[in-house]
């Protein structure tokens, strides 16, 4: 496997390739306007992975550093996948200092239940208990 580094330094982020695939090829992000997405990552605790020089993968986690946490924007590269590199993201965010002691961590996903199993995120424990105001349309504009 090449040699995965995986860091928290934003000064090291590709902040113009990290945006791209978030507005333009996620299911979850598409059309997020850049101001929103700057400020979202600005207010986060986020996690590059890198190899060969260059970014291939991110993570964002947004939390108080007492006792919650939300993980969001987890992606690798379509040309990256299928070398566990999301699961070595995925032990890195998990060990980090700040979220270490949480008593919920939380995540959505619509397609890799199998990978976020592997590290004991399970469906809600008391779904009756959850809520959330979810607009999914809120960045996709009409067109003119």
């Amino acid at each position: 496997m090449t040699t995965l580094k995986i860091c928290t330094d934003r000064t090291a982020l590709d902040l113009d390739l990290v945006y791209r695939f978030l507005s333009e090829q996620s299911s979850w992000a598409r059309g997020l306007p850049r101001p929103v997405f700057d400020r979202a990552v600005a207010n986060s605790l986020c996690f590059g992975a890198y190899t060969n020089g260059g970014q291939i993968g991110f993570a964002r986690v947004v939390t108080d550093g007492a006792t919650f946490a939300n993980l969001v924007d987890v992606f690798v590269l379509p040309a990256y996948r299928g070398h566990g590199y999301s699961k070595r993201l995925m032990e890195a965010v998990l060990a980090h200092p700040d979220l270490q002691g949480l008593r919920r961590f939380t995540l959505a996903t619509g397609d890799a239940h199998g990978l976020y199993a592997q590290f004991g995120f399970t469906a809600p424990l008391g779904p009756a208990s959850l809520m959330e105001r979810y607009f999914p349309e809120i960045y996709v504009y009409p067109s003119s």
